[in-house]
């Protein structure tokens, strides 16, 4: 009998609050031990993690590679595969190895499969893929049920092509019907952070709406909390609310901090958009148990009237090379902007000779406007500014060649009031150019509408 089904049987038996472990939002970035173990001894129902995020950026979901290293992956999974192991409970991972794309989940797999022949482990495991056919996005595509997201350029079937990893967010539908299906351990491509921990509460028939905002909060472990932390935090579920309480007896739940974590990665203060439905905040009611701990109530779940899945996509750019550079000169920062246009101009004067640019030069001017495009200069301008040239072209020679010969100009550039012929330039390493790989960029961040998920996200099980 699997973990889940042991947990219907008991919970048909005897209606009892669910306790839910949040281990970690960002497996294999290390779980802190005595909190994780704190939460152990509390006799959790379920240990869930979430492993992805788009955060980090296009690269890994493009490439295809971990965000974290093999030994620090293996590490964090062989301490909640014990630990669920031990205590006979499901354990639900998400959005495998960060970005949920097909080498990531197989990866993640590889992983789990060596820890389970290395420890002894024996379980079902249960996979979820969420790749997309380009095909089928293709038809949504002909057929106008894709809309962009966020600012996102309508999408075509020829960017489509262009898409080198292409995901689809499944929601608790994927991950309930691999708990269903007897898995002790599921382990999920790209996912919706609430899936994980909500899929559960569903088969046990709790209200959805209280499941899924547990659900949006646990997820980043104690990043709810003050002060906010990684430390893995316990949920305690009922048909009326749920209790919060950090496994790190620093931390403490309180109801302002938990409810501005609702708001979390949310446009909208009060409803939060899920690939089946709404969970609508409204209502949601937060009360201090105390100095730690928060209850929360009130969340209520709407249907969807019409399902759809976030789908993500990363193509090639180039090959990426970095010049990494300062200067303190108040004259060279003052005019930083014009002595970079025309050092812009001068390089590809040189590298080009008389053939079109094939390749894009930036800079950034850290101290001025390196992070955000400020409306105005800082008054008075700053002491020192860190600058960051970036160019981006079709091989990893060719990026190089550019990035060496904006080195040289721009180090020996003449501008109003030099003081010297050279020098204009420090530079924090060397050689100051760096070859920093394959650029990719998102091309696909978009809705689609579907009329089921099953045949998106299949289920895969196994015995270990």
């Amino acid at each position: 009998m699997s973990a889940v089904a042991r947990l219907v049987e008991s919970f048909a038996g005897e209606r009892r609050p669910l306790r839910v472990l949040g281990a970690s939002g960002q497996l294999g970035y290390g779980i802190p031990a005595a909190s994780f173990e704190a939460g152990l001894a509390r006799g959790p129902d379920m240990i869930g993690c979430d492993m992805g995020s788009i955060d980090i950026g296009p690269a890994y979901l493009g490439s295809g590679r971990l965000a974290t290293t093999e030994q620090a992956t293996k590490r964090d999974l062989r301490r909640v595969l014990q630990a669920a192991r031990r205590l006979d409970v499901p354990l639900v991972i998400g959005s495998a190895g960060s970005a949920g794309g097909a080498p990531h989940l197989a990866a993640t797999l590889d992983l789990v499969r060596a820890i389970a022949r290395e420890d002894g482990l024996h379980f079902k495991l249960a996979s979820i893929r969420a790749d997309l056919s380009p095909d089928v996005v293709k038809a949504a595509v002909r057929a106008g049920r894709v809309h962009a997201l966020d600012g996102m350029a309508p999408l075509d079937e020829d960017e489509v092509d262009r898409t080198a990893n292409l995901v689809g967010q499944m929601g608790v539908e994927a991950f309930r019907r691999a708990l269903e299906a007897g898995a002790d351990v599921v382990i999920a491509g790209r996912a919706c952070d609430t899936g994980i921990f909500a899929a559960l509460p569903a088969i046990l028939g709790f209200p959805m709406g209280l499941a899924m905002h547990m659900a949006k909060i646990v997820e980043c472990a104690s990043l709810c909390c003050l002060p906010g932390g990684r430390d893995p935090i316990l949920a305690t579920l009922d048909d009326e609310g749920f209790d919060l309480e950090s496994m790190a007896q620093a931390r403490r739940a309180t109801p302002v901090s938990v409810a501005a974590h609702s708001l979390y990665e949310q446009s909208d203060p009060y409803e939060v958009l899920e690939p089946d439905g709404i969970l609508d905040l409204r209502e949601a009611r937060y009360v201090a148990l105390d100095e730690r701990r928060t209850r929360v109530s009130g969340a209520v779940w709407r249907d969807a009237k019409a399902l759809t899945i976030k789908m993500e996509g990363a193509r090639l750019l180039g090959h990426r090379a970095l010049l990494l550079a300062g200067s303190a000169d108040p004259r060279f920062i003052a005019q930083h902007e014009r002595i970079l246009e025309d050092v812009k101009e001068v390089v590809r004067g040189l590298v080009c000779e008389n053939a079109e640019q094939d390749y894009q030069l930036f800079f950034r001017a850290y101290g001025v406007n390196g992070v955000h495009d400020w409306p105005n200069k800082p008054d008075p301008l700053p002491r020192e500014i860190f600058v960051l040239g970036e160019c981006i072209a079709d091989t990893p020679d060719r990026a190089a060649a550019v990035t060496q010969t904006t080195k040289q100009y721009l180090l020996h550039h003449g501008y109003e009031g030099r003081l010297s012929t050279g020098g204009n330039l420090a530079f924090p390493v060397t050689p100051p150019e760096v070859a920093a790989g394959p650029a990719y960029a998102f091309n696909v961040f978009h809705l689609m509408e579907v009329d089921g998920f099953a045949d998106l996200f299949p289920v895969q099980l196994e015995d270990l």
